[in-house]
């Protein structure tokens, strides 16, 4: 995952910030093998008591179905906003109330993205259990912060 994902150059992140390494989650998530070894291992970090997937709209989404498909377990996308149309839902798919989630994110620098999915799944009455991270760049201190486990498949830490 992260050899196939590493590149070199000048990048600005999500967050602002810059770095002259990035990781390009796109590169693992639409390759098969990769896809199917990833969601292994995030399955296999997946507490007894969790009963329901989630994650972040955008290329998480990609990481929850193939960890739904090797776990049996039911999945939900957290919309950045509610769409303003059809159902109007912020969370769609399945997060009941009660729900015991494990909330995955693809790569996280900052954590903050995930953490407002983990803030919008309580507010429904989901309970995240766990976080789990396909690849920690350092966000992963700022869910342990925020009160979250937090479990990674792989941390690696800014260099600049």
């Amino acid at each position: 995952m992260i050899e196939v994902s590493e590149q070199h150059g000048e990048f600005v992140l999500s967050s602002g910030a810059t770095s002259t390494v990035y990781f390009d989650k796109f590169l693992f998530l639409t390759r098969p093998d990769l896809l199917r070894d990833v969601a292994e291992e995030v399955t296999s970090l997946i507490p007894e008591d969790v009963d329901h997937l989630a994650s972040p709209e955008g290329a998480a989404m990609l990481l929850v179905a193939a960890v739904s498909l090797a776990s049996g377990l039911p999945a939900a996308v957290v919309r950045k906003e509610a769409k303003e149309y059809g159902t109007k839902a912020q969370v769609e798919g399945y997060a009941p109330e009660g729900a015991r989630v494990a909330l995955l994110e693809d790569v996280v620098t900052t954590g903050h993205q995930v953490l407002r999915a983990a803030k919008v799944l309580e507010a429904r009455g989901a309970i995240v259990e766990i976080i789990i991270l396909a690849l920690d760049r350092g966000g992963a201190d700022t869910l342990r912060q925020a009160g979250y486990r937090v479990a990674t498949v792989a941390s690696l830490r800014p260099t600049g």
